[in-house]
């Protein structure tokens, strides 16, 4: 073989291995965008992590109350990029588990300008995640506040009866239900 059929070959292997290394990269930081919306699904939907569950109105009226109580605790934090004060009205609470209840947070944007947040959340003790179900709740979608505005966000809830009858979870005697307010990306707005 010639010099130049070598060196036609070589170029043409190279290119190859070009673009499959590309298609790799692009392959991967796809993946790597779609791994936090995959990842919050799935702690959603199995309470890993200390997710939440998020359900329907009709799944939250199929449980029947029990005997049994439980003591909530409502924690709150707003990020420090956040001109907001965000507590909740109770601390704590004690609900029957299986019953739907209601906890109110109160939201007040200190700034002079209208500002939008998001709130993330999380349950501990984790084992108790796949238990704690919202039924309706300002952290699934965006709120703006106007400047001064004060407002009152609830969260319906209720504990699962199957809390009672898990190894790890039958003893638990109080979960934290923790929320946590950021400001929304402005990039993700088209700002």
């Amino acid at each position: 073989m010639s010099t130049a059929v070598l060196s036609d070959e070589m170029a043409r292997r190279n290119r190859r291995a070009g673009i499959i290394a590309l298609c790799l990269a692009i392959g991967m930081l796809g993946l790597g965008y779609a791994a936090v919306p995959l990842y919050r699904i799935f702690c959603e939907a199995t309470g890993f992590g200390g997710t939440t569950m998020k359900v329907s109105e009709a799944t939250a009226a199929s449980f029947a109350a029990t005997d049994r109580q439980i003591t909530v605790r409502f924690d709150s934090n707003v990020s420090s990029a956040l001109p907001w004060r965000f507590k909740p009205e109770n601390p704590t609470e004690k609900i029957t588990i299986g019953a739907r209840d209601i906890a109110a947070f109160e939201a007040e944007n200190l700034s002079s300008k209208p500002v939008s947040g998001t709130a993330t959340f999380n349950v501990t003790p984790v084992q108790a995640g796949r238990y704690f179900a919202k039924v309706q709740c300002f952290c699934f979608t965006e709120q703006t506040l106007e400047p001064g505005e004060k407002v009152r966000m609830p969260v319906i809830y209720y504990v699962d009866p199957a809390i009672l009858t898990d190894p790890d979870t039958k003893d638990i005697e109080e979960i934290t239900l923790s929320y946590t307010f950021y400001p929304l990306d402005q990039a993700k707005k088209g700002s």
